[in-house]
């Protein structure tokens, strides 16, 4: 009988490239490369895709990652453009989306924070704002980070004095609060200032957030003067105080531009196949925070592709500023700058600058990206390490890529939650952290492992669902359990009836005294065995157990502050968290909705009549 397994072994390469060239003309567009399994390889983008594939057909003349990439091709998909722009855009899209082995990938791509200073109401407040801008208001930022917002709304407190509380509490409050006594707050709720005072005091905020600081430190320093020419002192303290923290505001940023007004600041070093962007956000003439971001590279890429690569990811859900300031040229510029021109809706300059003052901006965000590069090859280097000694010390096949901590938290069973995180060489990988709302109506309350067994049999039927034969990289290496040989032998059995084998885990366990550094560690159908106390192994697994403590309790304490915080009004069809502010602000709580005529539910601000009536009925028909 004939040998057939070469028949039927997928072909790949060079040769099933060239095949699809007859099926391909000069447009514009993107190209998806496939392995044999059909999964995407890499995502390309083209001016001409004819042109661009045929680059592909040559056996020799590639760089090691390309020549692997080609030689792993069983197959293509193609989609034209009407543009090279379009192509681009879509590209960036569909790398972000399916994650291709062999493209630079942004590994890291959350939201960031504004100021929002609200315009809805007589004294508007000022806030942090994280998300879509359907508030309305004057939004400013983005910010660095959470941190880098409450710095600055910390100190903008200390100079202008405006309102943080909502709306609700704005309208019950009877006497000032304790921002008011320590001099961050000017008490519009009480009467403590008048409307127009108080618009001034907004009006200077927004001028500063627009970058008009000069102005606003002049303004300051004449009423100062006036002020002690008029022998009022006190008032001239005060005044002195928002000058300091002003000034402190403008000294405490580290890169400060003298001559760039709205930029962002991008710089990328490359080491030894690594990479770090830094990112610094520049807005009315100040820098708000910078990010670094380590996207994955190859070890024969160059900064042009990393770095086009990195701008095209990094603003696919981002509006981009006026100006981009770039540490190095990328490769198609002027196609960039057309896509981002077209996503903002006005001119976007990319600049690389030689000399001046941007030149030595771009000098310092550079220097940031090698430092902080270094630091994160040297912690993944002792990362690798421990990885190394847990595998040692566990007897595991390899060091662990990824490890799964679970944990719960709960009050005597309320608002009970699970946890799970995950560490890897990189240290932990919070993107894939995930919580689990325990659901189970049949728990005994306070039953932690049947809590522990509903988060397991979800997590793995699912793992099982997407991905059964392991090669997606989504399964653990290694299971830690807190708790001894009575909780891994409980969770092992439910491997085993899921049908999953092979999957190392561990218990950890109080041990003598339930002492910290006293912690045993039990297997299944292994001894008990213990680490030294000054163990660096110990310590990791520590600190991997209790961050799986903090993430599950922070979790519960949302749940719990959620539920606290809901009302009826959250049931009823059609009150969004708008509507629910102005009923809950019209009659003071949500019993004296519930207990509200129709007539009066109409009279309530941005409430219309049928959703009036839905109200008066939802609270009328449930009695």
């Amino acid at each position: 009988m004939p040998d057939t397994s070469q028949e039927t072994q997928p072909q790949t390469g060079h040769k099933v490239i060239q095949s699809y060239l007859k099926t391909l003309d000069s447009s514009p567009g993107v190209y998806r490369m496939l392995d044999a399994q059909a999964r995407v390889l890499y995502v390309g983008k083209a001016r001409n895709l004819r042109a661009r594939v045929a680059n592909y057909t040559r056996p020799t003349g590639h760089t090691g990652r390309i020549a692997r990439m080609i030689s792993e091709t069983a197959s293509m998909m193609f989609l034209t453009t009407a543009t090279e722009t379009e192509a681009l855009l879509l590209e960036q899209n569909l790398i972000k989306q399916l994650k291709p082995r062999y493209n630079v990938l942004l590994r890291d791509d959350k939201s960031f924070p504004n100021i929002l200073v609200t315009n809805t109401h007589d004294f508007p407040m000022i806030k942090k704002h994280r998300g879509a801008k359907k508030e309305k208001g004057a939004y400013y930022g983005p910010f660095a980070s959470a941190g880098a917002v409450n710095r600055t709304l910390a100190q903008l407190q200390r100079v202008f004095q405006l309102r943080n509380c909502t709306d609700t509490v704005f309208e019950s409050r009877t006497r000032p609060c304790l921002q008011y006594q320590i001099k961050r707050c000017t008490a519009p709720c009480v009467g403590k200032i008048s409307k127009s005072d108080y618009a001034v005091s907004v009006s200077d905020a927004q001028r500063y957030l627009s970058g008009k600081s000069t102005e606003i430190q002049d303004k300051l320093k004449s009423e100062m003067s006036a002020a002690s020419d008029a022998m009022e002192f006190e008032r001239a303290a005060a005044l002195r105080d928002r000058i300091k923290a002003l000034t402190q505001v403008q000294t405490n940023q580290g890169i400060n531009p003298r001559t760039v007004d709205e930029a962002d600041l991008i710089a990328l070093h490359l080491d030894k196949g690594q990479a770090c962007v830094q990112v610094f956000f520049i807005r009315g003439g100040q820098n708000w925070g910078n990010r670094d971001f380590y996207p994955r590279v190859g070890a024969d890429v160059e900064e042009p592709e990393v770095l086009e690569a990195f701008i095209g990811q990094f603003y696919d859900s981002k509006d981009p500023p006026r100006h981009l300031i770039l540490s190095h040229n990328i490769e198609n510029p002027d196609l960039m700058q057309d896509a981002l021109s077209s996503k903002l809706g006005s001119k976007v300059v990319l600049t690389v600058p030689l000399r001046g003052e941007k030149a030595e901006l771009v000098d310092g965000a550079l220097r940031n990206a090698r430092e902080s590069l270094a630091r994160k090859m040297a912690e993944t280097a002792t990362q690798g390490k421990l990885l190394k000694g847990l595998a040692e010390a566990f007897d595991l096949d390899a060091p662990p890529q990824r490890i799964e901590v679970y944990d719960n938290s709960h009050i005597q069973g309320a608002h009970a939650v699970g946890a799970m995180i995950v560490a890897g060489p990189e240290g932990f990988m919070k993107n894939h952290y995930r919580k689990f709302n325990i659901k189970g109506d049949d728990l005994t309350p306070g039953d932690d492992f049947g809590m522990m067994k509903e988060v397991l049999l979800r997590r793995f039927k699912r793992l099982l669902k997407e991905d059964p034969e392991r090669e997606k990289g989504l399964w653990p290496d290694l299971l830690l359990i807190d708790g001894g040989a009575g909780q891994v032998s409980a969770v092992a059995q439910i491997m085993r009836e899921m049908g999953v084998e092979n999957l190392p885990m561990i218990g950890v366990a109080k041990g003598v005294d339930r002492d910290h550094g006293k912690e045993e560690f039990h297997r299944v159908g292994q001894r008990v065995m213990a680490l030294r106390h000054n163990d660096p192994l110990l310590y990791f697994i520590q600190r991997l157990r209790d961050e799986a403590h903090r993430f599950a309790i922070g979790t519960h304490r949302a749940k719990r502050a959620k539920t606290v915080g809901a009302t009826p009004l959250d049931e009823v069809p059609g009150v969004g968290a708008a509507r629910k502010r102005a009923l809950l602000a019209h009659f003071g709580s949500a019993k004296a909705v519930s207990r509200a005529n129709l007539s009066d539910l109409k009279a309530v601000d941005g409430v219309s009549e049928a959703l009036a009536q839905k109200v008066y009925d939802f609270f009328h028909e449930k009695g």
